[in-house]
């Protein structure tokens, strides 16, 4: 699984007016969460763009003081006014140790209700899964090809993957073929013909 580096700079001063100041300097301040230690360092908006700013889900190799983990990002904290990311939580993969994280859903095939007009809305775009980091993926796939108008696909139909547990509640909707408005008028229509010429 491909990673992005993230590179840090260790932090020892943690009181706000060293927090402020890394922040002034355009840096964010971060926090590593291992099952052994925890380390406080900071880094750029830059180094972080691609991880963060994605539909995809990434991991990440963060490096500091010359030693590399990898780990997924667990948690953003975001400016209430600029939507500037102002704290970064990671949390480091290891082997065996389980771990919960958000994947993206991706549809395959092509729906027979979008053939006849309707329009697919998607209600969920990522699950919540848990596994160990040698069983994770980067994404889970939905097969679209039988959903007809005004059909639904659910979390219970994404296809079993062995030592992932899907955490969602089974019957949430995750994509809906909509019915447009001009085929609802269209069929109230010709039913009121119908209703008429009995």
């Amino acid at each position: 699984m491909e990673a992005v580096a993230v590179s840090g700079q260790i932090r020892t001063d943690l009181g706000k007016k060293a927090t402020k100041a890394i922040r002034n300097a355009k840096r964010i301040p971060a926090v590593l969460y291992s099952k052994d230690e925890v380390i406080h360092f900071s880094t750029t908006h830059n180094a972080v763009k691609s991880l963060v700013f994605t539909p995809d889900f990434k991991v990440t190799d963060v490096e500091v003081e010359g030693k590399t983990y990898r780990c997924i990002v667990k948690d953003i904290q975001w400016h209430p006014v600029t939507d500037e990311i102002v704290h970064l939580d990671f949390l480091h993969l290891s082997d065996g140790h389980t771990v919960k994280l958000q994947v993206p859903v991706r549809f395959t095939g092509v729906a027979p209700g979008i053939r006849a007009g309707g329009k697919l809305q998607q209600a969920v775009r990522r699950v919540t899964i848990k596994t160990i980091p040698e069983n994770m993926v980067t994404e889970l796939t939905l097969d679209i090809s039988k959903l007809e108008l005004g059909q639904s696909i659910r979390v219970r139909d994404i296809a079993p993957i062995e030592g992932i547990e899907i955490l969602n509640p089974p019957g949430t909707p995750v994509g809906t073929i909509e019915i447009p408005r001009a085929l609802r008028s269209a069929a109230a229509a010709e039913k009121k013909g119908v209703a008429t010429k009995k």
